[in-house]
């Protein structure tokens, strides 16, 4: 994930929307199986166990790094997946200039369900890895890749286990999921580096002025960033509070009915800047953040982030859970 800017001065001037009812976590599968839409297509039950597997998988091919070995071969898997999911998939070549004048050969991985049509929703994550764990409590090993079990892989293994159910459940919406790439590769925090803007989500900013359909919109869109750890809880980001305020309320009040308060808090969190203020900005599709933010630690996100403790022991199917039925409660109550 990308570093993130936290305004305490927005903090103060947004009233924080408070929410006295309590909620009980859920299990990873124990959830409710569907919920009938008037379309008579059911929601289909988020399989956690199914997305724990898609994480895990792209863990296990190494740090996701542009122009690396790891890189490419999980490109091709998850390209592979998408279309096994019975998805119209394009692999978009991202040619982009990291901060420190790399090209970077990124590939944005774009997977169409029921492409004909015009209503349609965006879901997305990125699914590179952080090139360098610029937080790690050792000094010595800041230049080395992190895994990114949680940041990156966990929204892509979501977006997996929806595509997997859209596959088989079938849906009357457009749907489109797309992994961004090189969204992890700003500038190293551990470096006295000149401050350069947006070197951060360099795939997402890419596809904005590149989409993969002449004129590209949608209704809406959903990004999903380190929604995998055990115990998270995702506030109201403030960027999305303001680019897609009735979408955000849909969202939470749609987990709080589904059992899932305890993670979906109705209390404001912070001003992030992430691929969602990119496709808001740029592309001006009304876009939320589902994101983890810890606004008690040092860096407002958990103590492994953009550490090479951020593996597969901090993934949890319960989170899982929660945000995949979550979002295809909303996808499929979408008229």
């Amino acid at each position: 994930m990308i570093f993130r800017y936290f305004s305490t001065a927005a903090l103060i001037l947004l009233l924080v929307s408070g929410c006295t009812n309590s909620g009980t976590k859920t299990s990873g599968g124990t959830q409710s199986a569907s919920i009938e839409k008037s379309t008579s297509i059911k929601t289909p039950a988020f399989n956690a166990d199914s997305a724990y597997s898609y994480v895990d998988k792209q863990v296990a091919f190494g740090p996701r790094v542009p122009n690396t070995k790891p890189h490419d071969l999980c490109a091709d898997y998850l390209a592979g997946e998408l279309k096994r999911f019975g998805a119209d998939v394009i692999v978009q070549d991202a040619p982009v200039t990291a901060f420190d004048g790399t090209e970077l050969k990124a590939k944005n991985i774009i997977g169409q369900y029921n492409k004909e049509k015009k209503n349609r929703v965006l879901l997305y994550a990125h699914w590179d890895s952080r090139p360098f764990a610029d937080h790690d409590p050792d000094p010595k090993m800041r230049n080395t890749p992190i895994p990114g079990a949680n940041d990156g892989a966990s929204g892509v293994g979501v977006l997996m286990e929806i595509a997997r159910q859209i596959n088989k459940a079938g849906i009357n919406i457009g749907v489109d999921i797309i992994f961004f790439d090189a969204e992890d590769y700003g500038t190293p925090e551990h470096l006295d580096l000149p401050y350069k803007p947006d070197t951060w989500c360099l795939g997402t900013q890419y596809w904005c002025n590149h989409p993969h359909v002449e004129d590209y919109s949608a209704r809406w869109g959903i990004l999903l960033d380190m929604v995998g750890a055990p115990d998270a809880v995702f506030y109201k980001e403030l960027y999305s509070k303001k680019f897609a305020p009735d979408l955000l309320d849909r969202v939470w009040n749609i987990a709080a009915d589904l059992g899932y308060l305890s993670y979906f808090s109705f209390e404001d969190g912070g001003q992030i800047v992430d691929d969602h203020v990119y496709v808001n900005n740029l592309r001006h599709i009304p876009s939320i953040d589902i994101i983890q933010h810890e606004p008690m630690s040092d860096t407002n996100f958990n103590a492994y982030w953009h550490t090479l403790k951020d593996d597969m022991s901090n993934i949890d199917k319960a989170t899982l859970k929660a945000v995949g039925q979550t979002v295809l409660q909303v996808i499929y109550s979408e008229k």
